[in-house]
């Protein structure tokens, strides 16, 4: 994984060969340097990978149209272990806005376009018929994720 930020926030989180990712640096660009955040955002991977749910999340600003933020927002406030369906996540935003409804399509393309994978939990969308379509870091990444989090109870 690799990990961007503006100086105060993570801005991307990224799995190596991640669609939709913007190319790491390479040893020819100008120095990287070593943020506060990317410290925290460490810490916070280890307890997620530990078995153990981060009680605190890295401060985060992805960068992404309103609509995208919003799709994002509520990614954020899928527990641990569960699971949201595109269409659940568009009736939501459709309530929020007072519209009748809003395309899962369009919420399909703001979820595939996450540019911070794991905290951001783009891992927990699934179809409409709980199949596991579509991830940009990868369908088998996507299953290892689901079943890390439902193996360790999550609480």
């Amino acid at each position: 994984m690799w990990m961007a930020g503006d100086g105060k926030a993570l801005t991307g989180l990224w799995f190596e060969r991640q669609r939709f990712a913007p190319a790491p640096a390479s040893a020819g660009d100008a120095p990287v340097r070593w943020l506060p955040v990317f410290d925290e955002t460490c810490r916070w991977l280890e307890c997620y990978f530990g078995g153990y749910m981060p009680d605190f999340t890295p401060p985060l600003a992805p960068r992404g149209t309103p609509f995208r933020l919003a799709v994002w927002e509520i990614l954020q406030e899928i527990p641990y272990g569960a699971t949201m369906t595109y269409g659940e996540i568009a009736a939501r935003l459709a309530a929020d806005r007072g519209r009748d409804r809003m395309s899962a399509q369009a919420v399909g393309g703001a979820v595939g376009h996450n540019p911070i994978a794991i905290i951001v939990p783009c891992h927990r969308v699934i179809g409409a018929d709980g199949s596991l379509t579509g991830y940009a870091a990868g369908l088998d990444r996507k299953e290892w994720l689901l079943h890390w989090e439902s193996e360790n109870h999550f609480s």
